[in-house]
């Protein structure tokens, strides 16, 4: 039973993640996830227990293939920092061509309506 409930997850995440990343341009080529189990008694429900970020995902450009993720440091091709911003950016996390920007959550939320 956990292993459906992980299967299940595991492919609702990745239909939401490719869809995010196809809508502003990039390849969802692969990435990892991280389960576990919340205890509440006698009762244990699986979760995801992991950040999903571009250190455990394959990203890449969709029309250039440039890669997007921690490939970047792997083969050392740098600009790994350049790579996330530009994540963040399209995702509407920094504002364009601001190089020094750094997410505000805070102000993100108000902008965003929560």
């Amino acid at each position: 039973e956990e292993m459906h409930d992980i299967s299940d997850m595991a492919i609702r995440v990745n239909d939401f993640m490719a869809g995010l990343f196809a809508g502003v341009g990039i390849r969802l080529v692969d990435f990892k996830l991280e389960f576990g189990r919340l205890f509440d008694g006698e009762f244990a429900r699986v979760i995801l227990a992991d950040e999903i970020s571009p250190d455990g995902c394959r990203l890449w450009d969709m029309k250039t293939n440039e890669k997007l993720d921690k490939d970047r440091f792997r083969r050392d091709l740098g600009g790994e920092v350049e790579a996330y911003q530009e994540v963040a950016r399209r995702l509407g996390l920094l504002p364009e061509g601001d190089d020094s920007a750094v997410l505000d959550l805070e102000e993100h939320r108000k902008t965003r309506g929560k």
